[in-house]
């Protein structure tokens, strides 16, 4: 699991996309936007709830270790370079998500549809990065 951030109209405005995969096909199981708080993992958390997860790889963000249970949680970069690689693909293929940029959302319906529309399109059905959409 992992999230990343991104704003809406001005930096102050902050939302943050919550997301989790599945390790060997890269598949995103869940995914919410909102805010960096309890309230909005929690929303993740509940969606993970209909998958039989044994282990979650998370880095060292407090909300983490504090829901999910220690037998089954792993802190640590060795094994979330996948999903960090995947945040870099959003950033790249999403140009409102990019830090300096010219082009935002400005509203945040438009803005968590884009990256709704992203992740149904390239990593929800297929699980795989599809090359021929930019052909």
């Amino acid at each position: 699991m992992d999230e990343f951030w991104s704003f809406v109209q001005k930096k102050s405005n902050q939302r943050w996309t919550w997301y989790a995969i599945e390790r060997k096909s890269g598949c995103i199981l869940a995914w919410h936007n909102g805010k960096r708080t309890d309230k909005d993992f929690l929303v993740l958390w509940n969606l993970l709830k209909v998958f039989d997860i044994n282990k979650y790889h998370t880095d060292n963000w407090k909300s983490y270790s504090k829901y999910i249970p220690p037998c089954q949680h792993r802190v640590g970069k060795d094994n979330t370079w996948q999903i960090e690689r995947k945040n870099l693909n959003f950033r790249t293929h999403l140009k409102r998500l990019n830090r300096k940029t010219i082009c935002f959302s400005k509203n945040e319906t438009v803005h968590d549809n884009a990256i709704g529309m992203y992740i149904e399109t390239f990593y929800y059905r297929t699980g795989t990065y599809q090359n021929n959409f930019f052909n």
